[in-house]
């Protein structure tokens, strides 16, 4: 193998090592954006059952 083949061969593993970390950093993205949406859904969840103990024991 010449060294313009290594080269290419090098080039071409970088670029795919690119592509796979730029995948798992959209991954990464979308997964916050999920965690905090879920996170904001429970948090609204439990504050009606935080106001309903606080209205029953005002009584």
């Amino acid at each position: 193998m010449g060294m313009k083949d290594q080269f290419q061969e090098k080039s071409e593993q970088f670029q795919q090592q690119a592509k796979q970390r730029a995948q798992q950093g959209k991954e990464q993205l979308q997964n916050r954006g999920r965690r905090r949406d879920e996170g904001m859904d429970e948090q609204q969840r439990q504050r009606p059952s935080e106001e309903r103990f606080d209205q029953d024991h005002e009584v």
